[in-house]
């Protein structure tokens, strides 16, 4: 027997409040005091309240957008690709700074609760498990952009072939000649930074070679991070003839590290990048990176979520866009 769907009269009679100040809350209405707001949601998430699926409400022609920073160049791809989807269909995109923490602080969670949205996209790495209830509460399409493995699997979610595109790039490596590869990827706790590790492993057991752990550094996808791990990896006694950066960032590290040992590029060191951004190609010598459709990544976000109201039933959709290797100066031969 189906279980009986808790009434707004029910969160209206547990919160203590009316059930008009019920309705305020659903509709996101600014006139409801902060502290009102959060006990109505909180008793809806603890009730399991459902909004009916009839009537839905008419889009407001906002979408909200989380990414971890505003300062890194792949953030641009994302929202210009987001932001031309958004167009076709009149609506304006909201971004947010994370600062690089879990998406979804209690001022945030609010302000989404009072202006409504459309829909939320996170191009985060993870989302504070409270925001996760609480988007749940407000029925808030969610769509993630390339998540942590693990993620709420309640959440449609686009990523890209990372695994495909580490394996692609050892095997150039590889082909050209390279047997001492290190890989440096991003936290460890993501599973686009273990999938792109995994290709490396996968690569390099293809080939017969073993793989040799003080060459694998997990750090963050950054330029300092890319150089610090540049510097772990290039320490070892027999050190690499090839990097893998999980990230072009990273990558720019370790031509700045590479610079300060005195090693060419690529005669001496061989440095492969992942995401392909703009300033790549500009990189002296020009960057060989495996390109990760950013743009594209971010459109299809955005229909997603755009298209959740029309969703036939059954679990959420998980796309994921293909990578391909683009061969520049930074890759040759290697060293004899």
């Amino acid at each position: 027997m189906p279980s009986r769907r808790v009434t707004i009269a029910e969160i209206a009679a547990s919160a203590g409040v009316s059930v008009p100040t019920v309705s305020k809350v659903l509709n996101g209405r600014a006139d409801v005091a902060e502290t009102t707001r959060r006990r109505v949601q909180q008793v809806m998430i603890d009730r399991g309240y459902q909004r009916r699926a009839s009537g839905a409400q008419r889009p407001v022609g906002l979408i909200d957008m989380a990414v971890p920073s505003l300062d890194s160049p792949w953030v641009v791809d994302v929202l210009r690709g987001a932001e031309a989807e958004a167009r076709k269909v009149g609506s304006q995109i909201v971004v947010t700074s994370t600062e690089r923490a879990p998406a979804g602080n209690r001022q945030w969670l609010d302000r989404l609760a009072t202006r409504r949205s459309d829909g939320l996209v996170l191009v985060v790495s993870e989302a504070a498990p409270e925001a996760v209830e609480q988007l749940a509460a407000l029925h808030t399409p969610v769509v993630l952009l390339d998540p942590v493995g693990g993620s709420d699997p309640s959440f449609a979610t686009v990523g890209a072939t990372n695994w495909a595109g580490g394996l692609s790039a050892i095997e150039h490596l590889i082909a050209l000649g390279h047997r001492r590869i290190a890989a440096l990827s991003g936290r460890p706790q993501l599973a686009c930074s273990q999938e792109r590790v995994e290709g490396y492993r996968a690569a390099l057991g293809r080939a017969g070679i073993p793989v040799d752990e003080r060459l694998v550094h997990f750090s963050d996808f950054t330029t300092s991070c890319g150089r610090d791990g540049a510097r772990v990896v290039l320490d070892v006694p027999e050190p690499p003839t090839a990097i893998f950066a999980g990230s072009d960032m990273q990558a720019f590290g370790v031509y700045q590290e590479a610079a300060a040992r005195g090693l060419r590029i690529p005669e001496d060191l061989s440095i492969v990048g992942f995401d392909d951004i703009a300033f790549s190609e500009l990189a002296a010598p020009p960057l060989t990176t495996v390109r990760q459709p950013l743009a594209r990544m971010a459109a299809e976000a955005v229909r997603l979520l755009l298209d959740a109201g029309n969703s036939i039933p059954g679990p959420p959709p998980r796309v994921e866009l293909a990578t391909h290797l683009v061969v520049r100066g930074s890759t040759g031969p290697a060293p004899r």
